[in-house]
C-alpha cells in the first residue's frame, strides 16, 4: 500500500474498495480505538470526515494521527546502537549480550530501550520507545521497535499467530545424531523453589521448540532453533530438558571458560511489512566471541 507521512500524521493512498472500519480492524485496532476515532471524527477521507461505515475506493486517500509523540518513559542513553533495518515505520537492531532490554528498576538506565531513545533524539525523532517482544540479558540479536502506533497492534497480533519468525543460533553441549528437524513439545511454567528459574511442568504453558544441529566438534553442537512461542527462557529449558544445556548458561546448565555469556543469538527475522506487505528477512551476526566459537565447529559458517 502506497503512502504519506507528515508530521504525525499518515495517509495512506486506497488501491482496492474497502470499508473504512474493515481497513482499521485489518490492522486490529481495538474496539476503543476505533470508538474514539469516529467519537472525535480523527481521521479525514480525502480532507473530510465521513462514516466510518464508508466504502473506500481506488484513489481515495484516507489521514489520521499516526504516531505518537515521546512519553518520557526512557531516557536516552547515548550508546552504540547496531542498527540492521530502519524505516519510518519499524527499527531493528542487533542487541548484545548483557543489556536488558528495558531496565529492571526506574532509575536504572542501562537498557536497550534506553540507547534507542538516544538513538531518536539524536535524529530528532519525537517518538516513544516501544518493542514487540523481549530477548535475555545474555542473549544477543534482532529486536524489533515500533515507531508508528498505529502498527503496533498488527505486529503484536502477528506476533501471536507466529506470523513473525525468529531464527535462533545456539552452541549446547553434547552431540546429535542427525541433521533433520526435531521438535520439543513440552509445557513450561515456574519454578516454585527458584524464583528465576523456569521448568518443563505438565501444568505449564503450551511451548514448542524446532530445532536442528548444524554440527558438532569437542562435544559441543551449533544448533538452529526455532519457536512456535515464546515462554520465558524457553529454548534455554528446552535444551536443557533434553539433555543439552546452552553453553555457559548458568541458570539452566553450566559456567564455561569457553565463553562468558549463554551461547544463545537471535540471529535471523522473517516477517511482512505492515505497510508495504513486503516479506523482510533480516540476519546478523553472533557476538564476535560465541562467532568464533562457530568456526572453529564450521569453518565455512
Amino acid at each position: 500500500m502506497k503512502y504519506q507521512i507528515r508530521h504525525s500524521y499518515l495517509t495512506l493512498f486506497i488501491d482496492s474498495p474497502i470499508s473504512i472500519i474493515d481497513l482499521f480492524q485489518q490492522f486490529h485496532l481495538s474496539k476503543k480505538t476505533i470508538h474514539l476515532m469516529k467519537q472525535n471524527k480523527s481521521y479525514l477521507v480525502n480532507n473530510r470526515y465521513v462514516s466510518p461505515s464508508t466504502v473506500l475506493v481506488k484513489g481515495d486517500q484516507l489521514t489520521f494521527k499516526a504516531f505518537q509523540e515521546d512519553d518520557g518513559m526512557y531516557p536516552p542513553v547515548y550508546e552504540d546502537l547496531n542498527i540492521v533495518y530502519e524505516d519510518e515505520f519499524l527499527l531493528i537492531v542487533n542487541k548484545p549480550p548483557f543489556l536488558q532490554v528495558f531496565p529492571a528498576k526506574p532509575d536504572d538506565t542501562n537498557s536497550l530501550a534506553h540507547r534507542v531513545s538516544g538513538y531518536y533524539h539524536q535524529q530528532g525523532y519525537n517518538l516513544p520507545v516501544r518493542f514487540i517482544h523481549r530477548l535475555d540479558y545474555e542473549t544477543s540479536g534482532l529486536m524489533i521497535f515500533v515507531k508508528c502506533a498505529f502498527v503496533q497492534p498488527l505486529l503484536d497480533y502477528q506476533l501471536s499467530m507466529k506470523d513473525i519468525h525468529r531464527h535462533y543460533l545456539a552452541i549446547v553441549e553434547g552431540t546429535f545424531h542427525d541433521h533433520q528437524w526435531h521438535t520439543i513439545d513440552k509445557p513450561i511454567g515456574k519454578d516454585r523453589h527458584h524464583q528465576q528459574r523456569m521448568i518443563v511442568h505438565p501444568h505449564g504453558k503450551k511451548a514448542c521448540t524446532h530445532y536442528r544441529c548444524l554440527s558438532s566438534k569437542n562435544h559441543l553442537s551449533l544448533i538452529e532453533c526455532v519457536l512456535d512461542s515464546g515462554r520465558k527462557h524457553q529454548i534455554r529449558v528446552h535444551m536443557s530438558a533434553i539433555g543439552h544445556p546452552i553453553l555457559s548458561d548458568h541458570l539452566y546448565g553450566h559456567s564455561s571458560a569457553l565463553l562468558n555469556h549463554q551461547a544463545l543469538h537471535a540471529y535471523q527475522i522473517e516477517c511482512i511489512h505492515p505497510i508495504t506487505k513486503e516479506k523482510l528477512t533480516l540476519t546478523c551476526q553472533p557476538p564476535s566471541d560465541m562467532l568464533k566459537l562457530i568456526k572453529k565447529m564450521d569453518p565455512q559458517f
